[in-house]
């Protein structure tokens, strides 16, 4: 079966909008490219999601030099005419295979790059109907299960604590997310029973705003934890401080929220 490319724009850019495009540029005096092309060509063969396009650079310079190509054997996956995911050289085939799962387009990565910017956008609500169909096929989705934990912390918080405690997260931002989610948590069940809270000064603005946190007032709870930041910042283990640190990443930085409270929060840090 021939890969070569007859027209770049026909095979790879207008065919890329159907289905992703993965271009081998290379040469028929590149030693290393005639050992990575039988391997791409059998992942091909055996692939329904993507395609395979041979591009000799020798005999289209052109298409080599406005795609950026220094060095050869050069593999480029094209998505909707746009690069994706590149890379330069021989790997064996396990590797390829990682790299393809991982960058190639599909209905999960959609629906958890939709989710997430639902919940940047304050949806939760939407978030969590994207994400349930995701969970449902693979339960153990680290990802999907942070998100999930995201979206269901203010609503169903002892629920949202499993999902991240089941989650094997090595992403500095979802584990900033399972933390938050952690510390919503505990200070919404503080809300329940402030018993155990010492008595001082800042002791009734730090249950006002465990209270308002409870219910969702988001706006007077971070109002009052600043306060506490400012009064008495180890009250609590640092608790108000954060508390605002996990109310502005569950609300995401974008929300008007965050957005009202965040210059206040870092003025009182200092």
């Amino acid at each position: 079966m021939s890969y070569e490319a007859n027209d770049f724009q026909t095979d790879v850019i207008d065919a890329s909008a159907d289905a992703p495009v993965l271009v081998d540029f290379w040469a028929p005096w590149c030693g290393p490219c005639q050992q990575l092309s039988p391997v791409l060509e059998s992942l091909a063969e055996a692939a329904d999601d993507w395609t395979l396009v041979k591009v000799n650079v020798d005999e289209n310079p052109s298409a080599a030099q406005e795609y950026g190509v220094r060095g050869i054997p050069a593999v480029k996956l094209f998505v909707d005419g746009e690069i994706e995911a590149e890379f330069t050289g021989v790997k064996p085939k396990p590797q390829i295979e990682s790299w393809l799962d991982e960058h190639l387009p599909s209905e999960e990565k959609s629906r958890i790059e939709e989710a997430e910017a639902a919940l940047d956008a304050g949806n939760h609500q939407e978030a969590e109907h994207l994400l349930w169909p995701v969970l449902e096929d693979n339960p153990d989705h680290d990802e999907a299960q942070v998100l999930m934990a995201r979206a269901l912390a203010f609503k169903d918080p002892s629920r949202a604590q499993v999902l991240v405690e089941e989650a094997d997260v090595a992403d500095p931002t979802l584990r900033q997310t399972r933390d938050s989610v952690q510390t919503v948590a505990r200070l919404l069940e503080l809300a329940d029973d402030p018993s155990s809270l010492p008595e001082n000064g800042v002791k009734d603005t730090y249950v006002a705003a465990l209270d308002a946190l409870a219910d969702q007032d988001f706006d007077t709870a971070l109002d009052q934890f600043i306060d506490v930041v400012r009064t008495d910042r180890d009250y609590d283990d640092d608790g108000a401080r954060k508390a605002c640190i996990a109310l502005f990443t569950l609300l995401g930085e974008e929300h008007p929220t965050t957005q009202a409270h965040r210059r206040t929060f870092d003025m009182a840090l200092y």
